[in-house]
């Protein structure tokens, strides 16, 4: 009897002071990878090494195909592009940018950067026209001043903060404006 009482005492407190934990469980989040995956290729892009940047954008893009962080991750594949002098393989990845987050200034700007390469502004400021989507004053603005023409450069960008006074992408509008007035008085 004295065996079994000590045998079940030694059982009951062997169980509380064994130690035992769940083991870790460790989870792929792809987020968090394609993050990681587009601060490498920044990474990269410090050391003007950029053909290995462009890969990890690429598979940024790949890990987080369709949200906003989506769009940052396309800019910079292009501005890569454009850093090694191909804007024909760069309009994609800034058109793909816009689509998927329309409301930042600077990929308006460099899809501009992008046609003028191009030497197709004539080309898009037409185009801007013809659709009426108040975010095409950006773009049209923008060509407007790649192509010289600051005065109607500034009145068309005004005019979308006149009729767009709320949307995210307005102060930077806004500021962009006042630049462009101070650098041509």
């Amino acid at each position: 009897m004295k065996k079994t009482i000590i045998i079940s005492i030694l059982l009951i407190t062997s169980i509380f002071t064994s130690g035992y934990k769940k083991p870790d469980v460790y989870v792929i989040d792809a987020v968090r990878n394609a993050y990681i995956h587009n601060n490498k290729g920044l990474n990269y892009l410090k050391d003007n090494l950029y053909y290995p940047a462009i890969q990890e954008f690429k598979i940024a893009i790949s890990l987080n195909p369709n949200t906003q962080a989506t769009a940052v991750y396309y800019n910079n594949l292009g501005e890569t592009y454009m850093k090694l002098g191909y804007p024909d393989m760069a309009i994609d990845c800034f058109e793909k940018a816009i689509l998927q987050y329309s409301l930042n200034l600077k990929y308006y700007q460099n899809l501009a950067d992008c046609y003028v390469a191009l030497n197709i502004t004539e080309q898009k400021l037409k185009e801007t026209h013809a659709n009426s989507n108040p975010l095409n004053l950006i773009m049209r603005g923008i060509l407007y001043e790649k192509t010289g023409n600051i005065q109607q450069a500034i009145t068309t960008l005004d005019e979308f903060t006149y009729i767009e006074p709320d949307l995210l992408i307005t102060p930077a509008v806004r500021l962009h404006i006042q630049n462009l007035v101070e650098e041509n008085l």
